[in-house]
C-alpha cells in the first residue's frame, strides 16, 4: 500500500511510486528518472540562490542607505552597491535561475536526459566564468587597491565605462544561455526524432519560445557589448554613439523582462494549477500567450527613450502602440490562470462567486508564493501601463516609481515565483523532504508584506518626483512634497519594506540550506512531480501553433518595421557619431 501524506492531491499517479529494497513503496523524484539533469539543476539553483543571497544583501544596504536610517559605506560606493544589486539579481539569480527551471522542464516534458554532457559543461563553465569577470569587476570597487571597477548599474551603457573584464563577463554569461539553449533545442529534435507527428509538449513549447524571444532580443545588446563597449573600454576606439549604444542596449532590455516572467509563466500555467487541487484550463490559449510573447516583446524598446533626444516621436509612438498590445496575453494569462485555480479550488470544496478562494491552500508554501506572486505582479501591470503611456511617462520617468514597478516585476513575479517553487522542486531533484516546514510556509508572506511596504512607498515617491539612482535623493534647494502622506513616512516604510524583505531572503535561504544539508536521500517526499494534463488539450488548437519558424519570420518583420528606420538615423552620421567622453573620464 502506497504511503499517503496528508499534503496530497488528487492530482498525484501511480507512476510516481516505486518498490524499495524494503518492500515499502516511496515517492519516484524526478532525481531518480532523469540523474543527470537534476544535477544541472541543482547545480544552476545553488548559483541563482548564491547570487540571490549577496543580492538581497546588497539591496538592504541601499534600502538603508537611501533612508538615511543607517550608513554603513560613504555615498561615493552606494553605485558600486547598487550596481552589484541589479547585476546579480536581475541577470546572475535568473539567468541561473531560468536555466535550471528550463532543464527541470524540458527534460520533465519529453521524458529524456539532455542529449550531450560536453554541451552542458560547455554552457554551464562558460556562465560561471562570465560571472566571476562581471561580479568580480563590481566588488573590486570596493577596494582602491585593485585598478578595476563597474559602477555602470545593470542597464550599462555609455557613456559610464567599466572595466574591460566587466564587459566580457556580461558577454560570456549570455553566450552560456545561448548554448544552453542549443541544448535545450537539440534534446528537443532528439525527442522530435522519434515521435513526428505529437504535438510539442507545452512545458517545452514554453521554454523553446521563450529562447527564440531571447537569442532574437540578445543581438542587440550583444552588437554593443562586443562592437562597442570592449573596443571603447580597452582604448581600441576612442569614443562611441551614446544614444546608439542606449538604443541597442534597450532593444534588449525590456524583452529581458519578458525572459524573467515567461519562466513565472511557465510555472504559473503548469505547477500552480496542480497546486490548487486542479487541472490547467487550456493548453491552446497557454500556447496563443507565449506565441504573442514572442513577436511582440522585441519592438519595443523605444518606450524606455521617451526623453532621449535624437529619435523622432512617430518612433516613440509606434513603441507605446506595441507595448499596449502587450497587455493581451497578460491579460489572458490573468484569465486562464485564475480560472484553473478556481477549478482546482472547487473540486477541494470551494463553493460561491468568492468562497472558493477560501479552498486553496494558503498553508502550502510553494502555492502561497506563487499565487501571492501572481498578484502583486497584476498591480506591477497596472504601474506598467503608466511607463508605457508616452505622455504619462513624463511625470515618473526617471523617478523613484520605475524601481517600485520593477520590483512588483522581477522582484516578485519572477524572485516569489522561484522561491516558492523551489519549496516544490527542490526535494524532487534532491530525492530530500523540504525541510523546516513551517519557516517556509511563512517565508512568502514575510516577502509579500516587505513588497507592499516598500514598492507602494516607492510608487508614492516617484509621483513625488523623488530620483532613483542616487545615494543623496534631497536638493539644498528643493524639498518633495508626497501626494499621499510624507516623505518621512514613505522612508521609513522604504526601510521597513527593505529589511522584510532581506529577511525573507533570509529564511527562504536557510530552508534550502537545510533541505539541501539535513534532509535524507531518497526520503518518503510530501510532493509529487506529476501534474495532470489541461481540460483543454494540444488537440484543441491549431498545429500552426507549433510552427515556431513562422511567429519568428513574423516577430523579425516587426522589428525591422520598429527599428529599421530609427537605426538608419542613428549610423547616417558615422557609427561612432556623435562621440561623447566616457564616465568617469
Amino acid at each position: 500500500m502506497a504511503t499517503g501524506h496528508p499534503d496530497d492531491t488528487a492530482t498525484r499517479s501511480e507512476e510516481e511510486y516505486v518498490e524499495t529494497d524494503d518492500g515499502t513503496r516511496r515517492r519516484r523524484a524526478f532525481v531518480d528518472r532523469y540523474p543527470d539533469a537534476a544535477q544541472i539543476v541543482r547545480i544552476c539553483l545553488g548559483i541563482s540562490f548564491l547570487a540571490f543571497g549577496v543580492g538581497a544583501l546588497f539591496g538592504l544596504i541601499q534600502a538603508l542607505h537611501r533612508t538615511n536610517v543607517l550608513r554603513i559605506i560613504p555615498s561615493s560606493d552606494y553605485y558600486t552597491i547598487l550596481t552589484g544589486h541589479g547585476v546579480l539579481l536581475a541577470l546572475v539569480f535568473t539567468t541561473f535561475g531560468i536555466a535550471g527551471l528550463f532543464q527541470w522542464a524540458n527534460t520533465r516534458s519529453l521524458g529524456i536526459e539532455p542529449p550531450s554532457s560536453t554541451l552542458t559543461t560547455a554552457w554551464l563553465a562558460t556562465m560561471v566564468l562570465g560571472t566571476l569577470l562581471a561580479a568580480g569587476t563590481i566588488l573590486a570597487g570596493l577596494f582602491d587597491a585593485i585598478p578595476a571597477s563597474a559602477d555602470v548599474l545593470f542597464t550599462f551603457y555609455a557613456p559610464l565605462k567599466a572595466h574591460p573584464l566587466f564587459y566580457v563577463g556580461a558577454a560570456l554569461l549570455i553566450v552560456g544561455s545561448w548554448l544552453a539553449g542549443a541544448s535545450y533545442f537539440l534534446q528537443f529534435r532528439e525527442w522530435r526524432s522519434a515521435n513526428p507527428d505529437s504535438r510539442i509538449p507545452l512545458q517545452t513549447f514554453m521554454v523553446l519560445t521563450t529562447m527564440l524571444m531571447w537569442y532574437i532580443s540578445t543581438i542587440g545588446v550583444a552588437i554593443e557589448v562586443v562592437v562597442f563597449l570592449i573596443p571603447w573600454s580597452l582604448g581600441l576606439i576612442q569614443q562611441v554613439d551614446p544614444l546608439l549604444t542606449r538604443t541597442l542596449f534597450w532593444y534588449f532590455g525590456h524583452p529581458v523582462v519578458y525572459f524573467w516572467l515567461l519562466p513565472a509563466y511557465l510555472i504559473w500555467y503548469t505547477v500552480l494549477p496542480k497546486l490548487s487541487g486542479g487541472r490547467l484550463f487550456s493548453d491552446p490559449l497557454a500556447r496563443v500567450v507565449f506565441v504573442l510573447f514572442l513577436i511582440l516583446s522585441t519592438p519595443v524598446g523605444f518606450h524606455h527613450q521617451y526623453t532621449d533626444p535624437g529619435i523622432a516621436s512617430g518612433y516613440k509612438f509606434v513603441a507605446m502602440t506595441n507595448t499596449m498590445f502587450l497587455l493581451l496575453p497578460s491579460l489572458l494569462t490573468l484569465f486562464t490562470v485564475v480560472a484553473s485555480m478556481e477549478h482546482g479550488a472547487r473540486q477541494r470544496g470551494g463553493t460561491g462567486y468568492f468562497g472558493w478562494l477560501k479552498a486553496l491552500p494558503w498553508e502550502k508554501p510553494a502555492f502561497a508564493g506563487i499565487a501571492l506572486s501572481g498578484i502583486m505582479f497584476a498591480a506591477g501591470g497596472f504601474s506598467g501601463m503608466i511607463n508605457a503611456g508616452m505622455n504619462i511617462n513624463y511625470l515618473i520617468h526617471n523617478t523613484l516609481w520605475v524601481p517600485g514597478h520593477f520590483h512588483l516585476t522581477v522582484g516578485t513575479a519572477f524572485a516569489l515565483t522561484l522561491m516558492a517553487v523551489s519549496y516544490w522542486l527542490v526535494p524532487q531533484v534532491t530525492g530530500k523532504r523540504l525541510q523546516w516546514r513551517g519557516m517556509a510556509s511563512l517565508q512568502p508572506y514575510v516577502w509579500f508584506v516587505g513588497m507592499v511596504l516598500m514598492s507602494n512607498a516607492m510608487h508614492r515617491g516617484g509621483l513625488a518626483g523623488i530620483p532613483r539612482r542616487t545615494a543623496e535623493p534631497q536638493y539644498d534647494q528643493f524639498s518633495f512634497a508626497a501626494v499621499v502622506g510624507s516623505v518621512a513616512e514613505i522612508r521609513i516604510q522604504i526601510a521597513i519594506g527593505g529589511t522584510l524583505l532581506f529577511v525573507g531572503a533570509l529564511m527562504f535561504l536557510a530552508v534550502m540550506l537545510a533541505t539541501w544539508t539535513l534532509g535524507k536521500p531518497n526520503s518518503q517526499l510530501r510532493v509529487n512531480g506529476f501534474i495532470p494534463e489541461p481540460m483543454s488539450g494540444a488537440d484543441d488548437s491549431p498545429r500552426v501553433l507549433d510552427n515556431m519558424k513562422l511567429w519568428v519570420a513574423i516577430a523579425l518583420v516587426l522589428i525591422a518595421l520598429a527599428y529599421g528606420l530609427p537605426l538608419y538615423d542613428m549610423v547616417a552620421d558615422g557609427v561612432f557619431l556623435p562621440g561623447s567622453p566616457p564616465v568617469p573620464a
